[in-house]
């Protein structure tokens, strides 16, 4: 183990801690970052919301493409660094989770009280009526819609979409609200261009206030969505440790910063506190 998580691994076994987590947690789940050494942004421009609700040509092609992304996404399962974040928090380390990520994996690894930041694509909503649905239920009314629609294998966007031509998506039909039968249906997440509810801002302001570390995972800080926490922290005197590969827009604020996998790091850490516990690890 490096001298930095040897460090990383005594802060984090005071406990206070508060996770904040990016893209970079679920790559090695096969869902791509937008801005990693491989990042999506290169080659995939994401869906705004002014484009999504002004625009029904847009919002056609994103949900033909979100519809077959959906599948890849739901083949996603958690790795060793959403698991080994779970251990954590059941270990009593870890205080409270945010995330960026839009998957549910820190959910599916066992993780509990998840703050999704960014919302889920596990949810749509209606932008007319409000009405809240699995997306599960909207997958199958959508395939009814579209019988022929070809549905095959491709590469997934972060946002859960993927690239399609403009031929694949000829005659696509949408569905429309299942409560109210006209309302535009939207995933439930923040796209790009759009506000955070307010709400949930203020519950990840109040996690990060309470805590005695902020650890964050797999994000680059670039926008000020998750970076404004790390200010936040710094502002309170509340320390920052990060765990990325690459340097982040926080780092200038950071206590720590460790540049190596997570889904390598994050499992030491558990082994290391188990260890020292005398605990024998589980699951």
């Amino acid at each position: 183990m490096s001298e930095d998580t040897s460090t990383l691994a005594r802060l984090l076994a005071a406990g206070g801690v508060v996770v904040l987590s990016g893209a970079g947690i679920s790559t090695e789940s096969g869902i791509p970052d937008y801005r990693g050494p491989s990042g999506a942004l290169t080659r995939h421009t994401p869906m705004t919301y002014q484009t999504f609700t002004g625009d029904p040509a847009a919002r056609r092609r994103y949900w033909a493409r979100s519809h077959i992304g959906w599948r890849a996404m739901t083949r996603a399962a958690p790795n060793s660094g959403h698991h080994a974040i779970a251990q954590l928090q059941r270990r009593g380390l870890v205080a409270g989770i945010v995330t960026q990520n839009v998957d549910g994996l820190h959910q599916a690894g066992g993780a509990q009280a998840v703050v999704e930041l960014h919302g889920s694509l596990h949810h749509v909503v209606c932008l007319d009526c409000g009405d809240s649905s699995p997306r599960e239920e909207l997958d199958r009314r959508l395939t009814r819609a579209n019988p022929r629609f070809a549905v095959r294998s491709a590469a997934i966007n972060p946002d859960g979409d993927v690239e399609l031509r403009d031929e694949e998506i000829d005659g696509f039909q949408l569905v429309g609200c299942r409560a109210c039968d006209r309302g535009v249906l939207k995933p439930d997440v923040v796209f790009f261009g759009e506000t955070v509810p307010p709400e949930r801002v203020r519950e990840c302001y109040s996690l990060v206030e309470g805590a005695r570390l902020l650890l964050v995972l797999g994000s680059s800080l670039t926008v000020m969505s998750g970076r404004r926490f790390v200010l936040h922290a710094a502002k309170l005197g509340i320390p920052v440790a990060i765990v990325n590969q690459g340097p982040t827009r926080g780092d200038g604020y950071a206590t720590l910063t460790v540049d190596a996998p997570l889904g390598t790091v994050l499992p030491e850490l558990v082994h290391r506190y188990e260890a020292t516990a005398g605990i024998t690890s589980s699951r």
